[in-house]
């Protein structure tokens, strides 16, 4: 999924990383602690999380994820979102909720980290909404 198509779904503000919109996620997860994150992470998957300090943007790179969203409305600080400039790190900013925005995403055909299959009992392939 696009990362265009993920900024529409949760009508996300675009912090950092405009030209990168065309970057192509093939995952996601959702956390709130940095450990999590280090434990979890895979390269070119989405973030969606409410930390906003500049570490999180450094465990990102670190990770090599694909995008950073704060739900819950959350702005990083010019710090952090400087830092997430200078390393293309694309950051985007939704007023949902990490388990709306989870949710949406999810609905719309893009998977978890863990792959495993549909909890929803949705066909192979199926997707709703």
């Amino acid at each position: 999924m696009k990362l265009a198509h993920i900024q529409q779904i949760l009508q996300a503000e675009v912090l950092t990383g405009a030209g990168s919109l065309d970057r192509e996620v093939g995952m996601a997860f959702s956390a709130d602690l940095i450990s999590d994150i280090l434990v979890m992470c895979k390269e070119h998957t989405l973030l969606l999380t409410g930390m906003t300090h500049i570490q999180i943007v450094k465990t990102a790179e670190i990770c090599d994820l694909a995008a950073v969203v704060f739900v819950r409305g959350k702005r990083p600080g010019p710090e952090a979102i400087a830092l997430a400039a200078q390393n293309d790190i694309p950051l985007l900013l939704s007023s949902l909720t990490m388990y709306e925005s989870a949710g949406l995403l999810y609905c719309a055909g893009l998977p978890g980290i863990s792959r495993n299959p549909d909890p929803c009992g949705r066909a192979k392939g199926e997707r709703t909404g």
